[in-house]
């Protein structure tokens, strides 16, 4: 008797890329950077105790001795630029980061720490990397994410939260051997945990997004099912530490991405070392974009308009001294808000 054929499984891979310093990302998301900086002690002026002799200071990306100084002078970072149209979500692994915007807001973070900032109409803001120890090293690590904006809420009111690292969820698993993987849920919801809300106009906030920021974390030779999501999501895992992952079929090499069937459980393996790699899903918003520099609009009238905006009220002015704000040596995490109202962490 003929026995019957078992059906192939299908494979959870759609595609793969390389990873670049920006790294390719798909509707909803605009694009995410990693950045990982092992910046040297700190001098006076919080920025670095080393030359910068060599170095194309205010488009520093080079990544000599393994830091940048990006568009910062004396501190390492993001100078005052302005924003519309969109969202970021900077997740900060280790360091501290310094915001300040044209509405008079002011943060530090980091630490585990995300800063989720809904530009909306348009807003102002400085992003720095004070380098706050002058008797050790000072690394700054942290992903940037953009994230798209729907048409109907590209002129919302400008607004972030902050969540910090204490408030957000972590969804843990082991596996049959007792390997761990812990997943930091930022956004959406593994399992039984839920992240914490994102602006009220985000595009996250609409109920079916489907947007999830995972970071994950294996232990050598752990393994993991991430489960499915909704089939009209885009979903992409990005493996960027370790040396070895295996996704579904495939091994998948160091510092490349996977856009994955969201509609399929995967399991994952990792290999001999701790692996790390960072999901990004979310259901497409489905319409046109126009980005120029700063502005992510639907039409090339709405980004000459965001322009002459930002030109006639520059969103608002910028109420700070200097166009790369350090808020002080203490290393003590904070908002101020623009009412004057103090957040701090648990």
């Amino acid at each position: 008797m003929t026995q019957p054929v078992a059906a192939a499984q299908p494979d959870a891979i759609l595609s793969q890329h390389a990873l670049e310093f920006v790294w390719k990302t798909f509707d909803p998301f605009l694009f995410c950077v990693h950045h990982d900086d092992a910046y040297p002690k700190g001098n006076s002026e919080f920025g670095p105790q080393a030359s910068l002799a060599g170095r194309d200071m205010g488009q520093d990306f080079a990544g000599i001795d393994g830091w940048r100084m990006y568009h910062g002078r004396k501190v390492p970072g993001f100078p005052s630029h302005p924003h519309r149209g969109f969202e970021t979500v900077t997740v900060v692994r280790r360091g501290l980061l310094d915001h300040a915007d044209s509405m008079g807001a002011a943060a530090r973070y980091g630490e585990g720490d995300v800063q989720w900032l809904t530009a909306g109409r348009g807003i102002q803001h400085a992003e720095m990397f004070p380098l706050l120890r002058q008797d050790d090293q000072n690394p700054v690590e942290l992903f940037q994410i953009w994230l798209n904006l729907p048409k109907r809420d590209k002129m919302a009111t400008p607004y972030f939260s902050m969540l910090w690292n204490d408030a957000i969820g972590m969804f843990r698993h082991r596996d049959d051997a007792g390997r761990a993987t812990e997943v930091k849920v930022v956004a959406g919801q593994l399992g039984d945990v839920r992240a914490p809300p994102p602006p009220p106009d985000s595009y996250a906030a609409k109920p079916d997004s489907d947007v999830a920021i995972w970071p994950i974390r294996m232990e050598p030779g752990a393994q993991w099912t991430l489960p499915p999501a909704l089939a009209t999501s885009n979903r992409t895992l990005y493996f960027f530490a370790g040396k070895t992952l295996r996704v579904g079929q495939r091994e998948v090499p160091l510092q490349h991405a996977v856009r994955l069937r969201p509609e399929l459980p995967v399991v994952l393996q990792a290999g001999d070392a701790v692996t790390q790699a960072l999901v990004l899903q979310g259901k497409p918003i489905g319409e046109p974009v126009v980005q120029y520099g700063p502005f992510v609009m639907n039409t090339r009238e709405e980004i000459a308009q965001a322009y002459s905006d930002y030109q006639r009220t520059a969103f608002g002015g910028w109420p700070w001294p200097r166009h790369d704000p350090v808020h002080g040596a203490e290393p003590t995490r904070f908002v101020r808000r623009s009412d004057g109202k103090v957040e701090r962490p648990a």
